[in-house]
């Protein structure tokens, strides 16, 4: 059972203060965390490596095992211990923490597979969000299973999810494909092979692509209804429902693109599914050729590269006529 400890200092605003992190020695540090202004001692967790899901900005969205968990490890693995000291000290868990992401993963993984062999127990948290979901760790979770350590995931915040169920768009099917392509003539072939998904589109975004990326989806797909959602749960949350074009539109004439961004797009409405083939490839050829065309439209609906061919080449020889 847990024991309560002394209060926890409070501050004007009725938030807990930030608690200094001591000794940081596995075997002298506090395992402690501060919810609700009251310390509360936290048992060492058994060893193994424990996926904890973290706020994806209001760090009242914490879950009360994340925060035992983050206290009773003997390590916190994290993509930038600035972002996860300000969670920590805000609850006063003074577990220490290692950096593990994507630039030093190669080299971090085998020490804490090392720690793992010693019976240690690792937490491994994210920026913000589920660990793994557009964020280091896959290759972390397989060698743990691989060398047959405890793996236990702990369920909480996903900014997927989250923009998902406000953003007004079907969630009974959804297709999270994470960060397109920064260069366009990539992005543009990949949102192609997105085109026939029947599903919710979940993307995320930086501020600085998102109008190019907005309109290359237009270009594309079309004037799908889509949402964008920006800085989810934090002071400036923000959701706009709109066609895709006039989104496209929005952030092109000088909307506040500061913030993280989820785009969402609509699957394509059922009266464009018999035609869906003429359709993409009409798109396709206003900016690629007809053999890319051909290839992206291919993959995109999952034909035969000959049908659509055939189908590309009616479609110009239409044009050649309508012409003259």
């Amino acid at each position: 059972m847990k024991r309560r400890m002394d209060l926890f200092p409070m501050t004007p605003r009725g938030r807990p203060s930030k608690v200094p992190i001591m000794a940081s020695d596995a075997k002298t540090r506090p395992r402690r965390y501060a919810p609700f202004g009251v310390l509360i001692e936290a048992g060492k967790v058994p060893s193994g490596l424990y996926l904890v899901a973290t706020p994806i900005g209001n760090l009242g969205d914490i879950t009360l095992r994340a925060l035992e968990t983050l206290a009773g490890a003997d390590v916190i693995a994290c993509e930038d211990t600035r972002v996860t000291r300000k969670l920590a000290e805000r609850y006063g868990i003074a577990t220490p923490l290692t950096p593990y992401h994507e630039h030093n993963a190669a080299q971090a993984r085998p020490k804490l597979l090392s720690r793992l062999a010693e019976g240690q127990s690792i937490a491994l948290v994210s920026d913000a969000g589920t660990p793994l979901i557009s964020d280091p760790g896959y290759k972390l979770v397989r060698a743990a299973r691989e060398a047959g350590y405890q793996v236990t995931a702990l369920p909480g915040p996903s900014a997927v999810l989250t923009a998902l169920t406000v953003s007004g768009l079907p969630t009974d099917r959804f297709f999270f494909e994470g960060f397109l392509p920064p260069k366009q003539a990539a992005r543009q072939k990949r949102i192609a092979a997105l085109a026939n998904i029947h599903a919710t589109l979940v993307l995320f975004e930086g501020g600085s692509r998102l109008a190019s990326t907005l309109a290359d989806l237009v270009v594309t797909l079309g004037p799908r209804p889509a949402a964008i959602c920006r800085e989810l749960t934090k002071l400036h949350e923000e959701v706009r429902y709109e066609n895709l074009d006039v989104l496209a539109r929005h952030y092109t004439n000088g909307a506040e693109i500061r913030g993280e961004f989820v785009v969402l797009v609509a699957p394509p409405a059922e009266e464009q599914r018999a035609d869906d083939i003429d359709t993409l490839l009409k798109r396709a050829l206003t900016r690629v050729s007809v053999k890319d065309a051909v290839g992206e439209v291919a993959v995109a609906t999952g034909r035969p590269r000959r049908e659509v061919y055939q189908r590309a080449l009616a479609l110009t020889k239409d044009d050649e006529n309508g012409a003259r």
